[in-house]
């Protein structure tokens, strides 16, 4: 068997390929469906080993339970043999006749088995083979049990066979359809509306992003994939619905890294007569109960990695709450002690400071982009246990309420763990005539070039001219969630279909 880690072929791997249509062929001509549809499973591997685990070899030969299982065959070491299910693997055992009906079946295939239970010596639960059928024959070989498929380009491109042969693989991925699970409840039980929202727009809106732009041919218009639900969200909210939620795919055109991806998943939701501290109370709660619900506890521990990868150290997290908040400012000023408040407060001077840092301080940035550039670049990276960030200034919060002691910043605030941004949120600027003029600050931005400023949306406009009840919104980013509590240290490792570039060929 070969290591179906390259995209090409390898001339060993078409032999192969050649011998199993080969095999399927001689099927097809023995008989008129090759690929039945008839055979019944009744338990899975899982199921099985629940039940029946700790009977002994004797009892279960004295209950005589017949099963009947169906999956993938993995391991082909007769007389016993190893299929895989979704829940786990069992062994099959055949006999010398059984062996001589079944001797096209190859690893790989996906096949069915009826027959008597039983345990071996070992301990091992088995099912003895009476019945069996080839379901579907497998083509291609799999990747060699020792190697796997290692390479890590490879296992995104061909995700099934990263779930065949990954056992990581899956329990990611088990975690996040936990996970996505344990947030829709929370939010349900507390009264949350769960809503669609529309992701072609005619507007982009809700982020400072540059969007994908497609075009409707009945319309005979340019629309854009949302880059976030926020705008929307809010008109509901508008409309009566003071609790609201929506689990949803994002698209933004812009670079690849570990941390982005242009098609993400993210959970936005916004509760009338509520403001930023209730949300960052929410917050601690939801993220509490989820890691709870993973590891059974509210801690966790992740690997330091060196500059080759590799785990050099490990860090534990903890999610018991309350979590650490501090001010942007305050920030800047603990991760850089030779700093002073009065410099960062003066545009002069804190251009000066940030050029001192390597900083390139461009034309047109007021005082708050600077202070948020400075914040990022030194700062961001080294909050690790989870912190809340707040007080943003109004300069890079287009859609946040000003703060009542000081309208230079927000009711905003920033999750990070392990120097990830994990959740954006705050009390939503409400007052019509504010908002316009910042979108008309956001629309100059545009037309100077910016292309992730954000459009005017007279509509949005509209709608808080209808009124918006005082309201606190966030988005919590569900990809870099699962980054950090499956220890993934690629986005890519946590969505099952990331965008690649396409192979050569």
């Amino acid at each position: 068997m070969t290591d179906n880690t390259d995209a090409t072929p390898s001339q060993d791997e078409n032999r192969l390929i050649a011998e199993r249509r080969e095999k399927l062929q001689a099927r097809r001509d023995a008989s008129d469906n090759p690929f039945p549809n008839d055979f019944e499973r009744d338990s899975t591997a899982a199921e099985l080993q629940a039940r029946y685990g700790d009977y002994s070899k004797e009892e279960l030969a004295e209950l005589n339970m017949k099963v009947a299982v169906a999956g993938r065959l993995m391991l082909d070491r007769k007389p016993f043999s190893v299929i895989q299910d979704m829940s786990g693997r069992i062994q099959i055992y055949s006999t010398k006749e059984v062996q001589k009906e079944i001797k096209d079946w190859d690893v790989g295939d996906i096949v069915g088995v009826k027959g008597t239970l039983s345990k071996s010596g070992k301990g091992d639960l088995y099912v003895v083979m009476e019945e069996y059928q080839l379901l579907t024959k497998s083509l291609r070989p799999l990747p060699e049990k020792h190697k796997g498929l290692v390479d890590p380009e490879q296992r995104y491109r061909r995700r099934y066979v990263d779930l065949i042969m990954n056992e990581d693989t899956r329990s990611t991925f088990k975690v996040r359809s936990k996970v996505i699970n344990h947030v829709r409840h929370y939010l349900t039980s507390r009264d949350f509306i769960e809503a669609e929202t529309p992701m072609l727009q005619v507007i982009p809106g809700g982020a400072a992003a540059r969007p994908f732009v497609t075009h409707h041919n009945a319309l005979d218009i340019d629309m854009f994939l949302r880059v976030a639900p926020e705008l929307y969200l809010k008109r509901l909210v508008v409309g009566g619905f003071e609790k609201v939620f929506e689990i949803n795919r994002n698209f933004r055109n812009e670079g690849l890294s570990t941390r982005h991806n242009p098609e993400f998943t993210m959970l936005e939701f916004y509760q009338a007569y509520a403001d930023y501290n209730h949300l960052m109370e929410l917050t601690e709660n939801l993220l509490r109960e989820v890691t709870e619900s993973v590891f059974g506890e509210a801690h966790f521990s992740n690997g330091v990695r060196g500059e080759n990868g590799e785990i050099v150290d490990h860090v534990t997290y903890d999610f018991s709450g309350p979590f650490r908040r501090l001010s942007v400012m305050e920030a800047i000023l603990e991760h850089n002690p030779e700093l002073t408040e009065g410099q960062l407060s003066d545009p002069e001077q804190a251009a000066k400071a940030a050029s001192a840092l390597g900083i390139n301080v461009k034309d047109g940035w007021g005082l708050g982009r600077i202070q948020t550039e400075i914040f990022e670049e030194t700062a961001e990276h080294r909050l690790t246990q989870p912190t809340f960030i707040t007080r943003y200034p109004t300069e890079v919060s287009p859609l946040a309420r000003r703060c009542d002691d000081d309208p230079s910043v927000t009711e905003r605030f920033e999750l990070f763990v392990g120097g990830r941004e994990i959740a954006n949120g705050f009390s939503e600027l409400n007052d019509a005539e504010d908002q316009a003029q910042r979108f008309r600050e956001q629309a100059e931005e545009k037309a100077a070039g910016d292309d992730e400023a954000m459009f005017y949306d007279e509509d949005y406009i509209t709608a808080l001219e209808y009124g918006l009840p005082p309201t606190a919104g966030e988005g919590i980013g569900i990809d870099r969630l699962l980054m950090l509590l499956t220890d993934s240290p690629s986005i890519r490792d946590v969505i099952l279909f990331p965008a690649m570039r396409p192979e050569k060929g």
